[in-house]
């Protein structure tokens, strides 16, 4: 396991012990489709709900270098653990951007409430007398089970644009008495994510606990002036989702090595034995381990941006939106090539490598870590159009 301190709260050390309780109820909550209570609670208790709540409501304030860092460490242990750690600070970041009312509504009882939620316009909300009226059903809210608030977008219709576009968009926080859940979680990978369907029906949502979804693209939060507010949201999306893949990815290497060393050792690569030679192994070792290593480097530079809050220019953000999703495509490559030479063992159903497999390709699907986009803005720069 990789023990970088990081730097600030102490979230990345305390991330270790997560990271083992993680791993020994990862095989529980693949078959169980969501993690296990006592994860989500080592989860809260190590700090990742607290670490972007503002500080005036027990939070930390923290940094996205730290953040990175211990998310990768989580994901070596289980990677929808550390998904489901990374949205609940993620989330509580997104919830920020709202009024202060909204702010001790979500927080006046303590800095570690589990906020899940979606940027994915997929509710309708009508204006009523000191609000709005919320409806709508947003797929795919991972960790939702064990949530105790959300924060989820729905546009206004007729609201009106200048120029003429789409409907304008808003945030909504709701508290979990306001929505259901409908279990909908079937994925491939990342299963004991727990990542079904929320179903909200004419939910009354106070003025006090909503936002133009725009001020957190452009880091606009209504009540907070800290860096990790203030950073447009581009610039970290991808670094909610890209750490877990470098964590899940250094597993695999852990385990690959593990399992070649014993199958060296009983004969394997010599020749005139059938598979692969010797040398395709250490090709494999040598190749995956430095594209590990790169993406983590690409990420650390990216968090490093990021906490620049309002600092970080357009240019940078460009790079960050490239570096995240390079760094998965190294990932991928990395974690697929193993996946190649680990043998019929590897592929059992209770191996821990296929669930790592499955866990990394799943995660590269996530639109904030898609390539063409990425290179689109990235080239903007330097291809005007």
């Amino acid at each position: 396991m990789h023990t970088q301190t990081g730097r600030g709260t102490g979230l990345v050390a305390r991330s270790a012990g997560l990271a083992a309780l993680a791993r020994r109820h990862a095989p529980d909550a693949e078959e169980q489709r969501r993690l296990a209570p006592d994860v989500v609670e080592g989860m809260l208790r190590t700090g990742f709900a607290r670490h972007f709540v503002p500080a005036a409501f027990g939070g930390t304030e923290g940094t996205f270098e730290e953040f990175n860092a211990a998310v990768a460490t989580v994901a070596e242990g289980c990677a929808a653990t550390a998904w489901c750690a990374s949205v609940a600070s993620s989330l509580a970041r997104m919830a920020a951007c709202l009024p202060r009312e909204a702010h001790a509504a979500i927080w006046g009882e303590g800095p570690d409430a589990f906020v899940v939620g979606s940027l994915s316009p997929a509710g309708r909300a009508v204006p009523v007398p000191g609000g709005w009226s919320v409806s709508g059903s947003w797929a795919y809210i991972s960790g939702v089970d064990h949530s105790d608030w959300a924060v989820l977008c729905a546009v206004v219709p007729g609201g009106g644009s200048t120029p003429p576009g789409p409907p304008p968009a808003r945030l909504f926080a709701l508290p979990r008495t306001d929505y259901t859940v409908k279990d909908t979680w079937t994925g491939s990978g990342m299963r004991g994510t727990g990542s079904n369907t929320l179903i909200a029906e004419e939910v009354f949502v106070p003025e006090s606990r909503s936002a133009e979804r725009q001020r957190l693209f452009d880091g606009l939060p209504l009540a907070s002036d800290a860096d990790c507010h203030t950073v447009p949201v581009q610039a970290v999306n991808g670094l909610s989702c890209a750490p877990i893949a470098l964590g899940a990815a250094r597993e695999a290497l852990r385990l690959w090595t593990g399992d070649t060393v014993q199958r060296l050792e009983r004969g394997a690569g010599r020749p005139g034995v059938p598979g692969p030679s010797r040398n395709t192994y250490e090709a494999v070792l040598t190749r995956s381990a430095g594209e590990i290593d790169a993406a983590a480097l690409l990420l650390e530079r990216a968090a490093r941006l990021a906490d620049g809050g309002a600092r970080i220019t357009a240019e940078e953000t460009s790079r960050n939106v490239r570096d995240y999703a390079m760094a998965t495509e190294l990932l991928v490559n990395a974690v697929n090539r193993m996946f190649a030479t680990a043998g019929t063992s590897g592929q059992t159903s209770d191996s821990p490598l296929q669930r790592i497999w499955r866990d990394v390709n799943s995660i590269a699907t996530h639109i904030a870590l898609a390539f063409d986009p990425a290179a689109a803005q990235y080239a903007s720069h330097a291809f005007p159009r």
